[in-house]
């Protein structure tokens, strides 16, 4: 168990993306799909490093005061998947993005959020299979809650209520959650969200205010 979440301990604490974000996974779609769905009709994008989409995200969060996420969104490839980072942002969990996000694919999308609600969701095409909060994966919702079941446990997320000394064990783990979290994505997607990735290349754009009425990014 500890083995399985190692790779992801970097995700949890002070980690370099921060107390709140979002990276999400689509199966079969290239950057330049994945920033089309997240973004407004005739968004432009180009290639930054993580450094650059640090700068327009605070940049953003200062015009909108935090409230909208952080308004950007770069995307990586990693093999058959494409991989979106969302820093101060928490679009892809929403079911107003996903909806969209996920059209004619297959997603998974992990959320950190340490002022309001942690995310999970598994999404093919529309449609919701399993979705929980890594801070309370036993319970779940969705077409098919408990496929993603053995995943969780080799991440050492609960599945069931707990008694009182498990309870307690999960408890003393609880900093670890983002990280079993990212565990069960790579066990959905095959791929290791390493700090490596960080230090490639990123496609990036602006995401889409309007369905949340938010201020709309500019071009980048």
């Amino acid at each position: 168990m500890t083995a399985a979440i190692s790779p992801f301990r970097w995700l949890s604490g002070n980690s370099a993306l921060g107390e709140i974000f979002c990276v999400s996974f689509f199966r079969g779609l290239t950057p330049a799909e994945v920033l089309r769905r997240f973004g407004p009709e005739g968004a432009t994008n180009r290639a930054m490093n993580m450094r650059d989409l640090w700068e327009l995200v605070d940049e953003y969060t200062h015009l909108s005061r935090g409230g909208n996420g952080g308004g950007y969104v770069g995307v990586l490839q990693a093999g058959e998947w494409s991989v979106a980072l969302e820093p101060l942002g928490w679009y892809a969990v929403l079911n107003q993005f996903w909806l969209r996000l996920s059209r004619g694919c297959e997603m998974v999308a992990v959320s950190r959020h340490d002022y309001a609600e942690d995310d999970f969701v598994h999404v093919i095409d529309g449609e919701l299979f399993t979705r929980f909060s890594p801070r309370q994966s036993t319970h779940r919702w969705g077409r098919v809650p408990d496929a993603l079941n053995p995943a969780l446990s080799r991440a050492g997320l609960p599945t069931e209520d707990l008694d009182g000394v498990v309870s307690a064990a999960w408890d003393r783990s609880y900093g670890d959650r983002i990280a079993r979290a990212f565990a069960v994505a790579a066990e959905v997607t095959g791929v290791t969200f390493t700090r490596e990735l960080l230090d490639g290349p990123l496609l990036v754009g602006p995401v889409d205010q309007s369905p949340l009425s938010g201020p709309q990014p500019e071009n980048v």
